[in-house]
């Protein structure tokens, strides 16, 4: 998996020079790092359903012993292969998308810098590597939301993206240090593991307060769901990416990475079903009014947002399947939907 993921980062650096190159081609070979990122995936799925988690680490930073742990389980694969497999045709569109566009280069660095940062949010296994990562897309989706940089709007839309994520990623933080000191670990494999500790320490709540505003920022949530239509002033690729599988869906993820140690509460049902109520009527009621298309799609996602943070905050069997079912059916009719045919001249 790190070997997989340097190969990622090192595409993005190597976009805008094989841009120079072959132009006409240079988001087609690029596409191949998602792309074999996502066979190796499909050939850990056999092993991975049978219960056996693919897992990698080495000391990182030895004296705060901090490793670079990698974990590779059912909810990372689902996630993993969403953002591989759709990015990797995010890359095919984006080539004819800049067809004869001397920036094409730069977009697909940004682009392919982004799908990597979001490989290491779901794969990370510890606290502080998912942090890293973490903000890391959000400085990724600023500059791909604010691509255009020429556009006032666009400069301000990714402005505002990128202040909400990140100070909602300080917030995280300071919940992964609490969390991390509640346990005495700092890897998600074992908090997992000692959710009945964790849920009858005195920080519980402040624990899971501010995960959950971390994870609402990312997921664009209530009160903070104006972000996301204002980023749809990113290229159309970039929008059909954020849509569909990455950078909307980290919080969701976050939550249910975190379900089995921080769910099965009257303090975590309350707050997750209260919000993401509220989001998926606030998306639904302001879609009903929009014009623009983007838009549209922008505010359905926010509301689908919020039907899947409503259904992790009920938490039972059922609507922790129907969560996963819906991260999936949402995963391609919004790529499909948020696809468009304008081109660069």
């Amino acid at each position: 998996m790190f070997i997989l993921l340097i190969i990622c980062f090192a595409a993005a650096g190597l976009a805008p020079w094989l841009h120079r190159r072959i132009p006409r081609f240079a988001g087609t070979v690029l596409a191949l790092a998602p792309a074999s990122f996502f066979a190796w995936l499909l050939r850990q799925l056999p092993e991975v359903m049978h219960g056996h988690p693919v897992e990698e680490s080495f000391h990182w930073v030895e004296g705060l012993g901090i490793e670079f742990a990698l974990r590779l389980d059912g909810l990372s694969l689902l996630f993993a292969l969403l953002i591989s497999g759709i990015g990797t045709l995010i890359l095919l569109y984006t080539q004819g998308y800049f067809k004869g566009n001397p920036q094409q280069g730069r977009f697909l660095m940004y682009m392919i810098a982004f799908m990597a940062s979001m490989l290491g949010v779901v794969l990370g296994d510890h606290l502080l590597i998912v942090f890293i990562f973490w903000e890391l897309t959000s400085f990724t989706s600023y500059l791909l939301i604010g691509f255009n940089h020429e556009s006032e709007a666009a400069r301000s839309a990714a402005l505002q993206a990128m202040i909400v994520t990140v100070l909602g990623g300080l917030f995280l933080l300071a919940g992964s240090i609490l969390l991390a000191q509640a346990l005495d670990t700092w890897l998600l494999s074992e908090i997992i593991q000692r959710g009945s500790e964790l849920r009858a320490h005195p920080h519980y709540v402040p624990i899971l307060v501010l995960i959950c505003i971390g994870a609402f920022t990312k997921s664009a949530q209530f009160p903070f769901h104006f972000w996301l239509p204002n980023a749809m002033q990113a290229p159309t690729p970039a929008s059909a990416y954020l849509h569909s599988s990455t950078m909307v869906k980290a919080g969701v993820y976050l939550l249910a990475r975190l379900h089995p140690a921080l769910g099965g509460t009257e303090e975590w049902a309350a707050l997750l079903t209260t919000i993401g109520a509220l989001t998926f009527l606030t998306g639904a009621i302001m879609a009903i009014g929009q014009t623009v298309l983007k838009r549209l799609l922008a505010y359905t996602t926010v509301s689908a947002l919020g039907a899947m943070v409503m259904l992790l905050g009920l938490g039972t069997a059922d609507t922790i399947k129907a969560m996963a079912t819906f991260v999936l059916a949402h995963a391609f009719y919004k790529r499909a939907l948020s696809g468009g045919r304008r081109h660069y001249a």
